[in-house]
């Protein structure tokens, strides 16, 4: 009997290993799901980005640009409507979708294995992209990353990959939705491999940068291509006194970073749930929607708030309204999250950075006479992002493609990013026992 049962046995073992073989190699089946989500993410990401500007134009008879980076012209009493209406109706729908069926987990949890539903994760996606289109102050670039962690897990499920791969290639096409949406190949890889993989191998990257170049070209298509930030006319060559800028701009920008990164995390530990955030989205609605009265650019993604820092005069008497839009960028968004709302902290902390950049740079600029209040606001907002994520190629990457800035300011932008990120290592740990909190939780 005995005899008799154990062929069976490994006739089923040998039929479980060959079905968790790869279906056309490993190789080759990476290559190909790389090749087919990358184009499939850049098509949906073009389509959220048109979703955003359509949701813009009904809510706030507006659509951001380079001409209308945000809702400056729009009447007031429209830009408090908008953002209280979409935080309301976004607060009904999270809380049905969150208590009445599964809960969409973070993008590094779907890397780390965890199952992302399919309908409630296009719908948690849908719900970023629409309370971002009404004004609330939080990213967009969530939503593209959780829909190709999405992508990624079906497609390495249908092609039979490992645990290893399909962690993997989730990162990477999660990263892909953020290269899409914003035209940047580079950061989208950087993404992958230094904030979600810390897997900087020849393979990964180039699947990566694969997967990223893809969409990037992909969603062109379906949306077009136009800079981001504009910084202005810039000289071929930086002068000296720039990288002593950079220097003080990694000092300050590292501490503010890493005090922005705390709070984010703070703000997603403590965020409501249940019932409770019937009445805290509103409640943020209302907050930001006052608030825009006077400072209209704290409204949508922090795109307002960074041009108006990248465009900005080398006055003193425009230090104040940096200053404000800083602060009052800082705070809604914090608050924003803590409210209950999904989104990402990546273009806030362009925004804070962008604003601190320009803050240091007036006075600098006054005393120099030389280089323009965009290089000053670029090199902020490297550095503080470097050290709110922790990522410093994926942060350089970042905003130099949204700016197309020119390549010989990466000397600069890299002494200020190399001093923020020790001054956010240096940091870390007595900001951890001030709050401990969890790591790159949702970057």
């Amino acid at each position: 009997m005995a005899g008799m049962q154990t062929e069976p046995c490994g006739a089923n073992a040998a039929d479980d290993a060959k079905r968790q073989e790869p279906r056309f190699g490993r190789l080759p089946s990476l290559i190909i799901a790389v090749t087919v989500i990358g184009m499939l993410i850049g098509v949906a990401a073009g389509l959220l980005t048109l979703m955003l500007y359509g949701v813009e134009h009904v809510a706030l008879g507006y659509v951001e640009g380079g001409d209308a980076p945000g809702p400056f012209a729009v009447p007031a009493w429209r830009r408090a409507i908008s953002v209280i209406a979409g935080l309301s109706i976004a607060a009904v729908a999270w809380w049905l979708l969150r208590t009445r069926s599964r809960r969409v987990p973070s993008v590094k949890k779907a890397v780390n294995g965890e199952h992302m539903p399919a309908w409630q994760t296009v719908v948690h996606v849908l719900l970023q992209i629409f309370i971002v289109g009404t004004g609330a102050s939080v990213g967009r670039e969530v939503a593209p990353r959780e829909l190709g962690a999405l992508f990624g897990q079906r497609f390495a499920r249908w092609v039979r990959l490992g645990p290893r791969d399909t962690r993997m290639l989730v990162a990477i096409t999660a990263a892909a939705g953020l290269a899409g949406v914003y035209n940047a190949p580079l950061a989208g890889t950087f993404f992958a491999t230094e904030i979600l993989l810390s897997d900087i191998s020849l393979e990964t990257v180039s699947l990566a940068f694969g997967c990223s170049a893809l969409a990037s070209w992909t969603a062109s298509l379906v949306k077009g291509t136009h800079v981001f930030y504009s910084i202005g006319h810039v000289n071929g060559l930086f002068t000296p006194d720039l990288i002593g800028f950079a220097l003080l701009a990694g000092l300050v920008c590292g501490l503010f970073g890493s005090l922005f990164r705390r709070g984010s995390s703070w703000a997603e530990k403590h965020q409501s749930s249940g019932a409770s955030i019937l009445w805290t989205l509103p409640l943020a609605g209302v907050l930001t929607g006052v608030v825009a009265i006077w400072v209209p650019q704290v409204m949508g993604n922090g795109r307002a708030t960074a041009q108006l820092s990248f465009s900005g005069k080398a006055e003193l008497a425009f230090i104040p309204v940096l200053l404000v839009s800083f602060v009052a960028k800082a705070v809604v968004t914090l608050l924003t999250i803590r409210a209950g709302a999904s989104g990402g902290v990546l273009q806030p902390g362009i925004a804070l950075g962008a604003s601190l950049g320009a803050m240091l740079g007036v006075p600098w600029m006054l005393g120099f006479h030389s280089n323009a209040m965009g290089v000053y606001a670029l090199i902020g907002a490297c550095a503080l992002l470097a050290a709110s994520q922790k990522a410093p190629l994926m942060a350089m990457c970042l905003v130099m493609e949204l700016a197309d800035a020119p390549l010989n300011l990466f000397v600069p932008v890299g002494c200020a990013v190399a001093v923020a990120g020790l001054v956010g290592a240096t940091l870390s740990p007595k900001l951890a026992a001030w709050h401990p909190i969890e790591d790159r939780r949702k970057a």
